[in-house]
């Protein structure tokens, strides 16, 4: 989701991982470039994928993909990997992939398929494709979506818009999101995991099935696309006040209900925000509560937010100093969540998110979180 703001960092979105933390943070968006069904002709599955700052989950993906359109009839077998081309011990990235089937700075040692071609230049990996994939961190976004377009992007007058809904708007074809607890080097090594693709269209939700499953990467795919996504976002903020919990050695139990006021506060927030019908039973799978406990649990946020509470030092000082100056999500979802709320006049009926965003930018005590979560509006 996208402030629709100068700051390009504004964003409700997942962000790049940090190393070895997990890349469940990242968002993949699944996009047919035109209306594609259930024929016998063969899909050329352009996959455009972010291999940088960090970012194993691109390189996951592509393995899966890539050896999921070598086993049907339906894929054309070569899948373009749009790279972001660095220079490593004197080698271009893109030429250690095509020459090694390796990703050897972001996922060493995990082979990826021949058939998987590293292509430097976008508008190259994604030209002739019928369906895209983008994982990509928020900021980079606008830029993709302009360099593949070939034309400027105008984000339009203010307002918050899901990150989905900025693509539409400037590729001008349907989309999709996957999300999900999955941790990329669990996925790459193959361990069990489920995952959600929100698709409006149930043909195109089949065959983005057929592209991605695996027996050990399960995929639900539900109507419901624009809460999936949300989840994604609103998870964050949980995240840093699972992290406040760790920070002040409150114990598991505190976590539990950290976890559970924080779903109540995601469900209720859905509800206000889309436009279409919320359904409570898209909470349930993978993208709501699995992937809500994984974060709370681990990744960057839960970490950043537990050193804050231990330390006293500011949210700016930690993302110096643990994510070299990269920006932490929850924070930032906190805040253009309190804009809405404060808008809306609903502050007082999201206290977690509210007291989150207060505590992380308005110098409230982090002792104010125990009693936002003893007086919250769920046990009165």
């Amino acid at each position: 989701m996208v402030q629709n703001d100068p700051d390009p960092t504004l964003a409700f979105s997942s962000a790049a991982e940090v190393e070895n933390e997990g890349a469940h943070d990242i968002q993949v968006i699944l996009m047919p470039v035109q209306s594609i069904g259930l024929s016998s002709a063969r899909l050329r599955s352009g996959v455009v994928l972010a291999v940088w700052a960090e970012l194993k989950w691109g390189s996951a993906i592509a393995r899966i993909i890539g050896k999921n359109v070598q086993k049907s009839n339906r894929f054309d077998p070569t899948v373009k990997m749009w790279v972001f081309e660095e220079i490593i011990n004197g080698r271009k990235l893109s030429e250690i992939i095509n020459q090694e089937h390796e990703n050897v700075k972001y996922l060493p040692g995990y082979k990826i398929p021949h058939n998987v071609v590293a292509v430097p230049d976008v508008a190259e990996a994604a030209n002739g494709a019928d369906i895209l994939v983008f994982v990509l961190p928020h900021q980079f976004i606008g830029r993709i979506c302009e360099q593949i377009a070939g034309q400027g992007i105008d984000e339009g007058p203010d307002g918050l818009k899901l990150i989905s809904d900025l693509i539409r708007e400037h590729l001008k074809i349907e989309i999709s999101v996957l999300m999900g607890a999955n941790i990329a080097k669990e996925v790459a090594d193959e361990k069990f995991c489920e995952t959600t693709i929100g698709c409006k269209n149930e043909t195109q939700g089949e065959i983005f099935k057929e592209l991605m499953q695996t027996p050990n990467f399960r995929i639900t795919v539900v109507p419901d696309s624009d809460t999936v996504e949300l989840c994604g976002a609103l998870k964050n903020i949980v995240a840093v006040g699972a992290g406040f919990c760790d920070g002040l050695s409150f114990g598991d139990n505190t976590k539990a209900a950290v976890i559970r006021l924080g779903l109540m506060e995601m469900v209720a927030f859905a509800k206000m925000f889309c436009k279409g019908p919320v359904s409570i039973a898209t909470f349930l799978e993978s993208c709501g509560v699995a992937d809500l406990i994984t974060t709370c649990y681990g990744g960057r946020n839960r970490k950043v937010a537990e050193a804050f509470a231990r330390t006293g030092k500011s949210i700016e000082e930690l993302e110096n100093e643990m994510l070299n100056g990269q920006k932490l999500q929850g924070p930032q979802t906190s805040a253009e969540v309190y804009k809405i709320l404060k808008q809306k006049n609903m502050l007082d009926k999201f206290p977690l998110f509210t007291t989150i965003y207060k505590i992380c930018y308005e110098g409230r005590s982090i002792q104010e979180f125990i009693m936002c979560l003893q007086n919250h509006p769920e046990h009165m």
